[in-house]
């Protein structure tokens, strides 16, 4: 019998843990949460600001991991950027505001692509997450960007403008109650990128608080990675 899909719900996956060494000899912690059966793509997460708490357990993060494996049959790649800690442990190094991290983007979309040989793999990033993205994530081998909570914190309008000459999509989930970016804000700040879509979120706020948001989320990166653009089941 079925059962509701509840905050704490963990189900079936492969779960690895691994360590990464950067370019600049940084020790990144993270875990691989990968379908029992064939995957249909892959997410590689960018957590939130560190220095607020933010790291690869950030909570739409553990709950895509926990889910997304067996209801959507995507790989949740997730990691601490350098200096962060979780359950996972801590990497080694030290906060450098996004700067350094660019670093730690690339080693990560290497290890990917080179050890766990994906093929269909998405950047996600969440707050300072986001930045990251923009600001380094622009290995061609990867298939777009999904922005989640951007407050465009560190993200120049010139490295915004970089995307025009990159075809590939960028969708950002913009909260419409979000503490930095609004929609209607982000409209504005993300216009010299035309190409950007915007997907407003009603009742939604920067943290993603609350069962609707976090399935609201699930289901639009569900959608956007294997191209099902059915919302996830809420039981299992």
């Amino acid at each position: 019998m079925a059962e509701l899909i509840r905050p704490s719900t963990m189900l079936p996956a492969h779960r690895t843990p691994f360590h990464v060494i950067t370019a600049d000899s940084v020790d990144l912690v993270g875990e691989v949460a990968a379908p029992i059966g064939q995957s249909k793509g892959a997410i590689l997460t960018l957590h939130p600001l560190p220095t607020a708490g933010g790291m690869m357990d950030s909570h739409i993060y553990k709950k895509a991991a926990n889910r997304l494996p067996a209801l959507a049959g995507i790989t949740v790649v997730r990691f601490n950027t350098r200096g962060t800690t979780s359950e996972a442990g801590t990497s080694t190094g030290v906060f450098d505001n996004g700067d350094a991290e660019g670093q730690d983007v690339q080693a990560m979309i290497n290890y990917c692509f080179d050890v766990l040989k994906i093929e269909n793999l998405w950047i996600v990033g969440w707050s300072f997450g986001t930045d990251l993205a923009l600001r380094h994530a622009k290995d061609p081998r990867h298939k777009g960007l999904i922005l989640l909570s951007p407050p465009l914190r560190t993200t120049t309008d010139e490295q915004l403008m970089y995307w025009n000459s990159d075809s590939r999509p960028i969708f950002a989930l913009v909260p419409e109650h979000d503490d930095y970016l609004r929609p209607d804000e982000a409209k504005v700040r993300f216009s010299i990128v035309p190409k950007l879509k915007i997907i407003p979120v009603d009742d939604a706020k920067h943290l993603w608080v609350g069962e609707p948001s976090v399935h609201r989320v699930l289901s639009e990166i569900s959608s956007i990675v294997t191209g099902d653009d059915k919302a996830l089941p809420i039981e299992y």
